[in-house]
């Protein structure tokens, strides 16, 4: 992460930005759960059926 010049790691807004950028980077990385898949799925299908009509 690229800081500005000044900003202190100690800093209490720095600290919470630098943890909450590692959760999301490691909620991005879990798999996609399988009913979700399913659900992307059905609705593609649902959305190709409808604009054949």
């Amino acid at each position: 992460m690229a800081r500005r010049a000044g900003t202190r790691t100690s800093d209490p807004n720095t600290q919470i930005a630098l943890k909450l950028k590692a959760l999301y980077s490691a909620v991005e990385q879990e798999p996609i759960p399988d009913m979700f898949l399913d659900l992307l799925e059905k609705l593609d299908r649902a959305e190709q059926v409808k604009s054949r009509r």
